[in-house]
């Protein structure tokens, strides 16, 4: 299961549930709606996956009162509403995840005339694969999958290949994510694969790979992984590039890369679910969070990238967007469809191994 929002488990964490409950304390009986929106509005989104007043700030300006909701992954969140989880206007799922809800009927279109802040958005995120035209979500967070590495202790690994080699003095202090379409797609990677491959001989090269890494790792780990790099603990991880900025603030000394073989690029997408109880509600917060300032703040809690382009220039350290030349060694996760299983079964090998 995919964890990628453990990077905020301590002070983050209390700050951000200060900020987002309950809301208005004591005081929801004073929200007035503005008019034509409804008195509520229901989030189902990643855990500190937003800004630390995103939350507060709208149900003031707007007076409607959110209901935030969260969950730890991608299966949780599909699970709860394949079966029939009803009441959510807005959920977060991975790019890759959008079709697929889109397909089994849990989305609806945007109406576009009620989002003027679709402008803000940087040309790269402006469509998609996943979501052509943003036609029923809007992008929330973008980032990359890399090598996180303690520069005061190891030398910048280059490549992917550090993990299945013996590692050198970082064996035993390495880590990779437990997930598994990172870390076999880090090993399709590192061959020159597409790390979307659904190829047997492919998965097979993947998954011999993939246990030779494991003989050099201290775990497979995504939860918790920050700690063990600001104290020392853990040299080289694969990590998100949000996760690495967040251990950064802590540890001067921890820096992140890129392999030259290339990784994962991904983008987070807010969607706007088939039967939303509260559809005003919902446009208003999705053009809301298009705010520049709003997007910033976003951004600034959680260390992943902004895709709102006006939102750059207010941040003191922003995420650059990819070159050309970064783009073409990255890849967007796709659905792997019937292969799902098979990956699936070659995870559990490798875990079991």
């Amino acid at each position: 299961m995919s964890t990628r929002r453990d990077f905020l488990r301590t002070t983050s964490r209390a700050a951000l549930a200060a900020a987002l409950g309950p809301p208005l304390a004591g005081c929801a009986g004073k929200l007035v709606p503005k008019p034509g929106l409804e008195p509520e509005l229901n989030v189902y989104n990643w855990s500190d996956y937003i800004g630390y007043e995103t939350v507060r700030d709208f149900e003031r300006e707007f007076g409607v009162r959110v209901n935030y909701d969260t969950f730890e992954s991608s299966e949780e969140m599909l699970g709860k509403l394949m079966a029939g989880a009803s009441g959510y206007d807005l959920a977060v799922p991975v790019g890759y995840s959008v079709p697929v809800m889109r397909e089994r009927g849990l989305l609806q279109p945007l109406d576009r005339s009620r989002l003027p802040n679709l402008g803000n958005l940087a040309p790269l995120f402006r469509d998609s694969p996943f979501n052509p035209g943003n036609r029923h979500g809007i992008p929330w967070q973008w980032g990359l999958t890399g090598i996180a590495y303690r520069r005061d202790l190891v030398e910048a690994p280059t490549s992917w290949r550090v993990f299945v080699d013996d590692g050198g003095k970082a064996a035993g202090r390495m880590t990779m994510l437990d997930d598994v379409r990172e870390v076999l797609g880090a090993m399709l990677r590192l061959r020159g694969r597409s790390l979307n491959s659904t190829d047997p001989a492919e998965l097979a090269e993947a998954r011999s790979d993939a246990i030779a890494a494991k003989a050099h790792l201290a775990a497979f780990v995504s939860a918790g992984v920050k700690g063990p790099l600001v104290t020392g603990d853990v040299w080289i991880a694969q990590l998100w590039n949000g996760d690495a900025r967040q251990a950064q603030a802590e540890e001067p000394n921890l820096a992140f890369t890129v392999p030259q073989e290339g990784s994962t690029i991904f983008a987070d997408y807010m969607v706007l679910l088939a039967g939303a109880p509260h559809p005003n509600a919902a446009h208003a917060f999705l053009d809301y969070v298009l705010r520049p300032a709003v997007a910033a703040g976003i951004s600034e809690a959680t260390g992943f990238g902004t895709p709102c382009a006006a939102a750059q220039p207010l941040l003191a350290n922003p995420v650059p967007y990819p070159t050309a030349e970064e783009l073409g060694r990255l890849e967007y996760p796709q659905d792997l469809g019937e292969a799902t299983g098979q990956w699936d079964r070659i995870w559990t090998e490798v875990k079991a191994a």
